[in-house]
């Protein structure tokens, strides 16, 4: 994509919520971004979910609120559909002056994970699948949006509904443009079990990719959305009575000569994969901030309602944590079931993939595989059970440590923190409006 040829450009780096921060410049600079040309403050990375900086943060006054470097990275430039005017974004990261990687960028946190397979030779493979809601934003409290063919609301479940599907058939068949413009392998989508719920799947491709693309995939839903006069959420409890927005990661290893660590010839998979399964169920409570990182994240995480809470494992079997999908060996892979559609998929995959890591270079064993429902199973390791319990788990647990850059499980606590404060200050009502479309 040509920058210069544009009347200015973005370029952004993701902070710990995922959202985007960074500058619009002109076409000028296009020529000039791999040397430093574009500054901006490390805090801005690690600021809360309205933008504002983290209380008593070493980012601000204690050093300065100095300026790190953005650097584009390997992404290249993307368009942006959404908007009017032609225009591009150019997905960075932020170093210090000398080139080191910034702490507190989640996309740095993901590399240097990836860093560490690719130090054993290995790669890893990942797809995303992604949960959204579309609804009416424009009252006091959220509601479902107008079908655009009967102009009557939404008013109820549609599972895999082609009815449903066909009745927003402009906005889908855009999305897919869009994905197809920036490069977001966009694969099936569903009408799902939620009020204006629909689901897609991501192909699998690098793990880099794939968190790249999640990341830019929620920026075009939500962006189109609003283009065709609705809003799109990933929250992941917009209504409290209906289904809440997930979003799994299956994931599998392949070593320098392309063969799959984890298949074995059979459905049961190499000790390899059942080590990475361990090592994801040992880090699972620890990891829980990371999979629901907001206040409203724990109103999806109840017993029964699809969205795991015990840490547990099994094959074939939609009610664990984890689930090892069958079919062909050679595509033997894990699905992590556990997080939100509200994370940040760099720090998801972060600590999922450095869960597994954990699990082979130490060796774990993991419990016996689970049968039946795994919500009616006693006695299993639990995530967190709240918000500020998720926090104190996160930054205490010695698994993440081994995972995560120590000052960035520290701003991540901080911001975390501040956001809990502040959402006390809020009537609880309006809670939703502050993550509508910045989660």
């Amino acid at each position: 994509m040509d920058l210069s040829t544009l009347h200015t450009f973005r370029v952004a780096a993701c902070d710990l919520n995922g959202q985007m921060r960074g500058k619009r410049v002109p076409p000028s600079y296009a020529e000039k971004l791999d040397k430093g040309a574009v500054r901006m403050p490390f805090s801005a990375l690690n600021v809360d979910l309205w933008g504002a900086d983290i209380d008593g943060s070493p980012l601000v006054f204690e050093s300065g609120d100095a300026d790190g470097v953005l650097l584009p990275t390997d992404r290249g430039p993307v368009p942006m559909p959404w908007l009017a005017t032609p225009t591009a974004l150019v997905p960075m990261a932020l170093h210090d002056d000398a080139g080191t990687p910034f702490a507190g960028d989640p996309r740095h946190a993901l590399s240097a994970v990836l860093d560490r397979y690719a130090a054993r030779g290995w790669s890893v493979i990942a797809a995303t699948e992604l949960e959204f809601t579309l609804m009416d934003a424009s009252g006091d409290h959220p509601q479902p949006p107008l079908n655009p063919v009967t102009k009557r609301r939404l008013a109820g479940e549609a599972v895999l509904s082609m009815a449903e599907m066909d009745a927003f058939d402009a906005f889908f068949t855009e999305l897919y443009d869009g994905c197809a413009a920036m490069g977001i392998p966009a694969q099936t989508a569903i009408s799902e079990s939620g009020i204006g719920q629909f689901e897609i799947n991501l192909n699998h491709q690098s793990a880099m990719r794939c968190a790249d693309d999640t990341w830019l995939f929620k920026a075009l839903v939500r962006g189109l959305a609003r283009k065709h006069g609705f809003a799109a959420t990933f929250m992941a409890k917009p209504y409290a009575n209906d289904a809440g927005n997930g979003m799994h990661v299956h994931f599998s290893v392949v070593d320098k000569d392309g063969n799959n660590v984890f298949d074995n010839g059979g459905p049961e998979g190499t000790d390899t994969l059942r080590a990475a399964v361990a090592g994801c169920l040992a880090a699972m409570p620890g990891s829980t901030l990371i999979f629901a990182p907001h206040g409203n994240s724990y109103e999806r995480l109840v017993p029964s309602a699809h969205a795991p809470t015990g840490a547990c494992w099994a094959y074939e079997n939609r009610t664990a944590a984890i689930r090892i999908p069958g079919g062909a060996p050679a595509a033997r892979r894990i699905e992590h079931r556990v997080a939100g559609g509200d994370i940040n998929p760099y720090l998801m995959l972060a600590v999922v993939l450095g869960a597994a890591l954990v699990g082979i270079e130490d060796a774990m064993q993991p419990p016996a595989p689970i049968s039946g429902n795994a919500y009616e199973i006693d006695g299993l390791p639990q995530l967190a059970p709240d918000w500020a319990a998720a926090i104190t788990a996160f930054e205490t647990d010695p698994l993440i440590a081994r995972i995560l850059p120590g000052d960035l499980i520290r701003y991540m606590a901080m911001t975390k923190r501040q956001e809990i404060a502040r959402f006390a200050e809020r009537p609880p009502e309006t809670h939703w409006l502050s993550y509508l479309e910045a989660v």
